[in-house]
Protein backbone atom coordinates (compact mmCIF):
# COMPACT_ATOMS: atom_id res chain seq x y z
CA UNK A 1 0.00 0.00 0.00
CA UNK A 2 2.90 2.42 1.02
CA UNK A 3 4.28 2.06 -3.13
CA UNK A 4 0.86 2.84 -4.68
CA UNK A 5 0.52 5.55 -1.94
CA UNK A 6 3.70 7.15 -3.26
CA UNK A 7 2.51 6.13 -7.04
CA UNK A 8 -0.20 7.88 -6.63
CA UNK A 9 1.28 11.32 -4.81
CA UNK A 10 3.48 11.29 -7.41
CA UNK A 11 1.10 11.12 -10.46
CA UNK A 12 -0.77 13.97 -8.89
CA UNK A 13 2.17 16.18 -8.30
CA UNK A 14 3.15 15.51 -11.70
CA UNK A 15 -0.29 16.90 -13.04
CA UNK A 16 -0.57 19.72 -11.21
CA UNK A 17 2.76 20.41 -12.49
CA UNK A 18 1.64 20.00 -15.85
CA UNK A 19 -1.54 22.06 -15.53
CA UNK A 20 0.49 25.09 -14.01
CA UNK A 21 2.54 25.05 -16.99
CA UNK A 22 0.15 24.32 -19.74
CA UNK A 23 -1.81 27.53 -17.57
CA UNK A 24 1.54 29.87 -17.37
CA UNK A 25 2.00 29.58 -21.51
CA UNK A 26 -1.50 29.92 -22.17
CA UNK A 27 -1.20 33.09 -19.87
CA UNK A 28 2.03 34.14 -21.42
CA UNK A 29 0.96 33.47 -24.93
CA UNK A 30 -2.32 35.97 -24.03
CA UNK A 31 -0.55 38.48 -22.68
CA UNK A 32 1.43 38.78 -26.01
CA UNK A 33 -1.48 38.63 -27.95
CA UNK A 34 -2.87 41.55 -25.57
CA UNK A 35 0.12 44.08 -26.17
CA UNK A 36 -0.37 43.50 -30.36
CA UNK A 37 -3.77 44.25 -30.24
CA UNK A 38 -2.64 47.16 -28.07
CA UNK A 39 -0.46 48.32 -30.53
CA UNK A 40 -2.73 48.07 -32.94
CA UNK A 41 -5.34 50.06 -31.07
CA UNK A 42 -2.93 52.83 -30.52
CA UNK A 43 -1.94 52.79 -34.63
CA UNK A 44 -5.56 53.14 -35.47
CA UNK A 45 -5.63 55.69 -32.94
CA UNK A 46 -3.20 57.78 -35.08
CA UNK A 47 -5.01 60.58 -36.97
CA UNK A 48 -4.72 59.91 -40.59
CA UNK A 49 -3.72 62.12 -43.24
CA UNK A 50 -5.96 63.69 -44.72
CA UNK A 51 -5.70 62.99 -47.76
CA UNK A 52 -5.72 59.23 -46.99
CA UNK A 53 -1.91 58.97 -48.55
CA UNK A 54 0.55 56.92 -47.06
CA UNK A 55 2.22 58.44 -43.98
CA UNK A 56 5.91 57.41 -44.68
CA UNK A 57 9.05 56.65 -42.10
CA UNK A 58 9.42 59.86 -39.84
CA UNK A 59 11.93 62.69 -40.90
CA UNK A 60 14.99 62.45 -39.68
CA UNK A 61 15.45 59.11 -39.22
CA UNK A 62 17.52 57.09 -40.76
CA UNK A 63 16.63 55.72 -43.89
CA UNK A 64 16.41 51.54 -44.38
CA UNK A 65 19.88 50.07 -45.91
CA UNK A 66 19.58 48.21 -48.85
CA UNK A 67 21.90 46.01 -51.81
CA UNK A 68 20.05 46.30 -55.18
CA UNK A 69 22.02 44.95 -58.33
CA UNK A 70 22.13 48.35 -61.33
CA UNK A 71 21.14 47.17 -65.44
CA UNK A 72 25.08 45.89 -65.09
CA UNK A 73 24.92 43.43 -62.76
CA UNK A 74 27.29 45.38 -60.24
CA UNK A 75 25.68 45.52 -56.66
CA UNK A 76 25.00 49.57 -55.62
CA UNK A 77 24.74 49.93 -51.34
CA UNK A 78 22.66 53.09 -49.74
CA UNK A 79 25.96 53.96 -47.83
CA UNK A 80 27.74 54.14 -50.62
CA UNK A 81 25.99 57.50 -51.25
CA UNK A 82 26.95 58.82 -47.41
CA UNK A 83 28.24 62.60 -48.32
CA UNK A 84 25.31 63.58 -51.03
CA UNK A 85 21.98 64.17 -50.70
CA UNK A 86 19.79 61.09 -52.53
CA UNK A 87 16.30 61.37 -53.79
CA UNK A 88 15.54 58.03 -53.99
CA UNK A 89 12.20 57.60 -56.49
CA UNK A 90 10.18 54.19 -56.38
CA UNK A 91 9.86 53.09 -59.97
CA UNK A 92 8.66 51.04 -62.21
CA UNK A 93 9.33 51.44 -66.67
CA UNK A 94 5.35 49.98 -66.98
CA UNK A 95 3.77 52.55 -64.54
CA UNK A 96 1.97 54.60 -66.43
CA UNK A 97 2.18 57.43 -63.50
CA UNK A 98 6.04 57.43 -63.80
CA UNK A 99 6.13 57.50 -67.46
CA UNK A 100 3.94 60.51 -67.09
CA UNK A 101 6.52 62.06 -65.13
CA UNK A 102 9.34 60.58 -66.76
CA UNK A 103 10.20 63.85 -68.95
CA UNK A 104 10.23 66.03 -65.82
CA UNK A 105 12.55 64.20 -63.75
CA UNK A 106 15.18 63.34 -66.91
CA UNK A 107 15.41 67.57 -67.53
CA UNK A 108 15.53 67.75 -63.51
CA UNK A 109 18.99 65.80 -63.34
CA UNK A 110 21.17 68.40 -64.00
CA UNK A 111 19.69 71.01 -61.18
CA UNK A 112 19.94 67.42 -58.65
CA UNK A 113 23.53 67.37 -60.08
CA UNK A 114 24.47 71.08 -58.53
CA UNK A 115 22.62 70.55 -55.74
CA UNK A 116 24.74 67.13 -54.72
CA UNK A 117 22.02 64.87 -54.88
CA UNK A 118 21.83 61.82 -56.50
CA UNK A 119 18.52 60.42 -58.07
CA UNK A 120 18.43 56.41 -57.47
CA UNK A 121 15.58 54.96 -59.43
CA UNK A 122 14.92 51.81 -57.51
CA UNK A 123 12.73 49.95 -60.79
CA UNK A 124 10.97 46.55 -61.50
CA UNK A 125 11.63 44.82 -64.42
CA UNK A 126 14.21 43.46 -66.77
CA UNK A 127 17.17 45.66 -67.65
CA UNK A 128 16.55 45.71 -71.33
CA UNK A 129 12.79 47.70 -70.16
CA UNK A 130 15.13 49.63 -68.44
CA UNK A 131 17.65 50.93 -70.14
CA UNK A 132 14.89 51.76 -73.46
CA UNK A 133 13.19 54.00 -70.77
CA UNK A 134 16.31 55.60 -69.56
CA UNK A 135 17.61 55.79 -73.29
CA UNK A 136 14.30 57.72 -74.02
CA UNK A 137 14.55 60.18 -71.30
CA UNK A 138 18.40 61.06 -70.87
CA UNK A 139 18.27 59.15 -67.28
CA UNK A 140 22.34 59.11 -66.68
CA UNK A 141 21.40 58.07 -62.94
CA UNK A 142 21.75 54.15 -61.59
CA UNK A 143 18.57 52.25 -62.16
CA UNK A 144 18.76 49.26 -59.38
CA UNK A 145 16.11 46.31 -60.10
CA UNK A 146 14.14 44.82 -57.07
CA UNK A 147 13.22 41.71 -57.45
CA UNK A 148 10.26 39.97 -56.35
CA UNK A 149 10.18 39.50 -52.42
CA UNK A 150 12.97 42.18 -52.49
CA UNK A 151 11.52 45.55 -52.08
CA UNK A 152 12.98 47.86 -50.34
CA UNK A 153 11.99 48.36 -47.05
CA UNK A 154 11.16 51.82 -47.14
CA UNK A 155 8.71 51.42 -49.99
CA UNK A 156 7.62 47.83 -49.10
CA UNK A 157 3.98 48.72 -48.82
CA UNK A 158 4.05 51.19 -51.86
CA UNK A 159 3.25 51.67 -54.96
CA UNK A 160 4.83 53.23 -57.63
CA UNK A 161 5.82 56.58 -58.03
CA UNK A 162 6.85 57.14 -54.30
CA UNK A 163 10.25 58.96 -53.47
CA UNK A 164 11.74 60.09 -50.00
CA UNK A 165 14.95 62.57 -50.19
CA UNK A 166 17.86 61.97 -48.33
CA UNK A 167 20.22 64.12 -46.37
CA UNK A 168 24.08 63.49 -46.87
CA UNK A 169 23.64 61.44 -43.38
CA UNK A 170 21.31 59.31 -44.64
CA UNK A 171 18.28 60.14 -43.13
CA UNK A 172 14.97 61.03 -44.08
CA UNK A 173 15.06 64.98 -45.30
CA UNK A 174 11.23 65.31 -46.41
CA UNK A 175 8.04 63.35 -46.16
CA UNK A 176 7.43 60.90 -48.18
CA UNK A 177 6.32 61.64 -51.84
CA UNK A 178 3.62 59.51 -52.93
CA UNK A 179 1.88 59.57 -56.44
CA UNK A 180 3.27 61.49 -59.58
CA UNK A 181 2.44 64.93 -58.80
CA UNK A 182 3.90 64.58 -55.42
CA UNK A 183 7.34 63.09 -56.87
CA UNK A 184 7.63 65.32 -59.37
CA UNK A 185 7.53 68.28 -56.40
CA UNK A 186 10.09 66.94 -54.65
CA UNK A 187 12.41 66.27 -57.44
CA UNK A 188 12.15 69.76 -59.04
CA UNK A 189 12.39 70.93 -55.05
CA UNK A 190 15.84 69.03 -54.66
CA UNK A 191 16.89 70.51 -57.90
CA UNK A 192 16.15 73.89 -56.78
CA UNK A 193 13.26 74.75 -59.35
CA UNK A 194 10.65 76.97 -58.17
CA UNK A 195 7.23 75.24 -56.62
CA UNK A 196 4.83 74.72 -59.38
CA UNK A 197 1.57 77.00 -59.48
CA UNK A 198 -1.81 75.21 -58.81
CA UNK A 199 -2.44 76.35 -62.16
CA UNK A 200 0.80 75.21 -63.81
CA UNK A 201 1.02 71.55 -65.90
CA UNK A 202 3.46 69.48 -65.70
CA UNK A 203 6.04 70.05 -68.39
CA UNK A 204 4.91 66.70 -70.46
CA UNK A 205 1.40 67.65 -70.29
CA UNK A 206 1.90 71.67 -71.87
CA UNK A 207 3.57 70.83 -75.05
CA UNK A 208 1.10 72.82 -77.01
CA UNK A 209 1.58 75.97 -74.85
CA UNK A 210 5.37 76.29 -75.36
CA UNK A 211 5.41 78.45 -79.07
CA UNK A 212 9.32 77.66 -79.83
CA UNK A 213 12.12 80.32 -80.48
CA UNK A 214 11.01 83.57 -82.52
CA UNK A 215 12.76 84.06 -86.11
CA UNK A 216 15.72 85.84 -85.78
CA UNK A 217 17.16 84.08 -82.75
CA UNK A 218 19.82 82.57 -82.83
CA UNK A 219 19.98 78.46 -83.60
CA UNK A 220 20.95 76.74 -80.10
CA UNK A 221 23.81 74.51 -81.43
CA UNK A 222 23.70 70.83 -80.50
CA UNK A 223 26.06 67.74 -81.20
CA UNK A 224 24.29 64.28 -81.34
CA UNK A 225 24.86 60.75 -82.09
CA UNK A 226 22.80 59.65 -85.13
CA UNK A 227 21.29 55.88 -85.81
CA UNK A 228 24.40 54.88 -86.75
CA UNK A 229 26.38 56.32 -83.77
CA UNK A 230 28.05 58.83 -85.95
CA UNK A 231 28.28 62.74 -83.89
CA UNK A 232 26.20 65.53 -85.75
CA UNK A 233 26.86 69.02 -84.75
CA UNK A 234 24.75 71.90 -86.23
CA UNK A 235 28.53 73.85 -86.34
CA UNK A 236 29.20 71.66 -89.22
CA UNK A 237 26.73 73.10 -90.92
CA UNK A 238 27.55 76.85 -90.31
CA UNK A 239 27.33 78.91 -94.31
CA UNK A 240 24.36 76.61 -94.76
CA UNK A 241 20.73 76.47 -95.06
CA UNK A 242 19.89 73.51 -92.56
CA UNK A 243 15.75 72.39 -91.99
CA UNK A 244 15.93 70.77 -88.64
CA UNK A 245 12.76 68.44 -87.99
CA UNK A 246 12.01 67.47 -84.67
CA UNK A 247 10.50 63.99 -84.56
CA UNK A 248 8.70 61.13 -82.18
CA UNK A 249 9.21 57.48 -83.66
CA UNK A 250 5.37 56.94 -81.88
CA UNK A 251 4.18 59.84 -83.24
CA UNK A 252 1.60 59.15 -86.34
CA UNK A 253 1.67 62.57 -87.62
CA UNK A 254 5.37 62.55 -87.81
CA UNK A 255 5.47 59.04 -89.80
CA UNK A 256 3.04 60.28 -92.69
CA UNK A 257 5.30 63.21 -92.99
CA UNK A 258 8.53 61.41 -93.21
CA UNK A 259 8.17 59.86 -96.72
CA UNK A 260 7.72 63.41 -97.99
CA UNK A 261 11.26 64.68 -96.45
CA UNK A 262 12.93 61.45 -98.31
CA UNK A 263 10.86 62.25 -101.27
CA UNK A 264 11.94 66.01 -101.20
CA UNK A 265 15.88 65.09 -100.20
CA UNK A 266 16.08 63.20 -103.20
CA UNK A 267 14.49 64.97 -105.74
CA UNK A 268 16.35 68.40 -104.29
CA UNK A 269 19.75 66.86 -103.13
CA UNK A 270 21.90 69.36 -104.32
CA UNK A 271 19.55 73.02 -103.89
CA UNK A 272 17.53 71.95 -101.45
CA UNK A 273 18.77 72.94 -97.28
CA UNK A 274 20.57 70.42 -95.28
CA UNK A 275 17.92 68.17 -93.35
CA UNK A 276 18.61 66.95 -90.11
CA UNK A 277 16.08 64.73 -88.31
CA UNK A 278 15.75 65.12 -84.24
CA UNK A 279 14.24 62.34 -83.00
CA UNK A 280 13.14 61.23 -79.08
CA UNK A 281 13.09 57.52 -77.53
CA UNK A 282 15.29 54.63 -78.39
CA UNK A 283 17.93 54.27 -80.86
CA UNK A 284 16.70 50.90 -82.29
CA UNK A 285 13.27 52.34 -82.73
CA UNK A 286 14.59 54.85 -84.83
CA UNK A 287 16.72 52.85 -86.60
CA UNK A 288 13.81 51.10 -88.34
CA UNK A 289 11.73 54.24 -88.75
CA UNK A 290 14.86 55.26 -90.67
CA UNK A 291 15.13 52.30 -92.68
CA UNK A 292 11.31 52.36 -93.55
CA UNK A 293 11.18 55.22 -95.04
CA UNK A 294 14.38 55.45 -96.85
CA UNK A 295 15.94 58.23 -95.04
CA UNK A 296 19.04 59.42 -96.61
CA UNK A 297 20.50 62.62 -94.14
CA UNK A 298 20.85 62.42 -90.27
CA UNK A 299 18.48 61.25 -88.29
CA UNK A 300 19.61 62.00 -84.44
CA UNK A 301 18.39 60.63 -81.10
CA UNK A 302 17.79 63.71 -78.50
CA UNK A 303 17.83 62.51 -74.62
CA UNK A 304 14.58 63.02 -73.89
CA UNK A 305 13.40 66.57 -74.23
CA UNK A 306 16.33 68.30 -73.86
CA UNK A 307 16.87 69.67 -77.67
CA UNK A 308 13.35 70.78 -77.59
CA UNK A 309 13.48 72.76 -74.24
CA UNK A 310 16.47 74.94 -76.18
CA UNK A 311 14.14 75.48 -78.93
CA UNK A 312 11.72 75.91 -76.82
CA UNK A 313 8.42 73.31 -77.76
CA UNK A 314 7.73 70.20 -76.86
CA UNK A 315 5.49 68.51 -79.96
CA UNK A 316 6.06 66.62 -83.04
CA UNK A 317 6.23 67.07 -85.72
CA UNK A 318 7.60 70.80 -86.33
CA UNK A 319 10.40 72.46 -87.80
CA UNK A 320 13.39 75.15 -87.65
CA UNK A 321 14.51 76.74 -90.45
CA UNK A 322 18.79 77.88 -89.85
CA UNK A 323 19.74 80.01 -92.23
CA UNK A 324 23.52 80.68 -93.61
CA UNK A 325 24.43 83.08 -90.14
CA UNK A 326 23.10 80.26 -87.81
CA UNK A 327 20.00 82.59 -86.98
CA UNK A 328 16.22 81.12 -87.13
CA UNK A 329 14.82 82.03 -90.17
CA UNK A 330 11.21 81.76 -89.78
CA UNK A 331 8.83 81.26 -87.02
CA UNK A 332 8.52 77.32 -85.90
CA UNK A 333 6.41 75.27 -88.43
CA UNK A 334 3.95 72.62 -87.25
CA UNK A 335 2.72 69.62 -88.52
CA UNK A 336 3.36 67.85 -91.91
CA UNK A 337 2.43 70.42 -94.71
CA UNK A 338 3.49 73.64 -92.65
CA UNK A 339 6.84 71.68 -92.66
CA UNK A 340 6.85 71.05 -96.22
CA UNK A 341 6.06 74.46 -97.36
CA UNK A 342 9.02 75.70 -95.21
CA UNK A 343 11.52 72.92 -96.54
CA UNK A 344 9.97 74.53 -100.40
CA UNK A 345 10.99 78.11 -98.62
CA UNK A 346 14.55 77.12 -97.95
CA UNK A 347 14.80 75.14 -101.70
CA UNK A 348 13.67 78.29 -103.04
CA UNK A 349 15.91 80.97 -100.90
CA UNK A 350 18.84 78.68 -101.62
CA UNK A 351 18.40 78.78 -105.43
CA UNK A 352 17.96 82.40 -105.02
CA UNK A 353 20.54 82.95 -102.75
CA UNK A 354 24.39 84.70 -104.69
CA UNK A 355 27.09 82.27 -105.46
CA UNK A 356 29.98 82.90 -103.16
Amino acid sequence: MGVIAWALVGFLGAAVIGIWWFAYQLLRQQGRILLRIDELEARLAEPSPADGRPRGLPVATPAPLFRLPDLSGSIVRLEDYLGKRVLLVHWDPQCGYCQRIAPDIGMLQEGLSKRRTELLLLSYGDPERNRALAEEHGFRCPILLQADGNVVEAFATLGTPAAYLLDDKGRIAKPLAFGSEQVAALAREAAGRRARLETERPLAESRLERTGIRAGSPAPTFELPDVHGRKVSLEDYRGRRVLIVFSDPDCGPCDAVMPDLAHFHRTYRDDAPDLILVSRGGFEANRRKSAEHGIEFPLVVQPGWTLSKKYGIFATPVAFLVDEKGLIARDVARGGPEIMRLAHEGLVARKEAPVA
